[in-house]
């Protein structure tokens, strides 16, 4: 890329994100609460608010409590950071790879690559329904096969799908038109537009800023980072 080239990225960069964090009136006056039912809209909150549902209520119906039922819940949130980065790495932004003549590619990441092409385009924030048919199905086998305890499994599988809303109202949150009032999720708010507008390469994290990002060398200052040609265009060639 020629040094012209990398002047106009940065600028049609800058503008994009300019553009997206405007706050005009339509913007400034949109509120938690409809932005909050707005997210219901869509079908994922939906799948997922009933796999948690089921599994509180089956859990408590099971009963048998032990210590053992925080074990889960208390591994999967210090987790839950580098487990977004790593999905957000190596499934959302696989590569699409020929293999024996067919093509080596999933649902997951084909949205995600439109979702790039339009941060703005509401229902590519979602995770695909057909996708989370599948991961809910997945991972509620190998929870009910892996624990020794029907108990245990089901607090796994309810802690699952409370992180898994967190990170759908989290994601959708961002990308609609209300804007931050704390510190908290202002950091959050931005570090996520710099992946969008700034250089898909940094800034992983969704629903935190600075954690596995900053664990795992995605989290450089953004003042030495190039503004990348490719943040709308996901595998193409600058």
């Amino acid at each position: 890329m020629t040094r012209a080239e990398k002047a106009a990225a940065e600028r049609a960069a800058r503008d994009r994100l300019a553009a997206d964090e405007a706050t005009g009136p339509a913007r400034t006056a949109v509120t938690l609460p409809r932005t909050f039912r707005r997210f219901w809209y869509h079908p994922s909150p939906w799948m997922i608010l009933a796999v948690l549902g089921s599994a509180v209520a089956w859990r408590t119906t099971e009963g048998g409590w032990t210590l053992a039922d925080l074990r889960a819940p208390a591994l999967l949130v210090a987790a839950f950071p580098a487990l977004e980065w790593v999905v957000h790495v190596f499934v959302l932004h696989w590569r699409p790879h020929r293999i024996a003549g067919l093509t080596i590619d999933s649902e997951l990441a084909r949205d995600h690559r439109r979702h790039h092409a339009d941060p703005r385009d509401t229902p590519l924030v979602f995770i695909p329904w057909r996708s989370l048919t599948l991961v809910i199905a997945a991972y509620t086998t190998v929870a009910l096969l892996a624990f020794p305890r029907l108990g245990e499994a089901l607090t796994f599988i309810g802690s699952v799908a409370a992180l898994g809303l967190l990170y759908e109202w989290t994601h959708y949150l961002i990308h609609s038109d209300y804007r931050p009032r704390g510190r908290l999720y202002r950091a959050v708010w931005r570090n996520h537009r710099l992946h969008h507008y700034k250089n898909e390469h940094y800034w992983f994290t969704v629903t935190t800023a600075g954690t596995a990002d900053r664990l795992l060398r995605t989290y450089p200052d953004p003042a030495t980072v190039p503004t990348s040609a490719t943040a709308r265009n996901l595998h193409a060639t600058p």
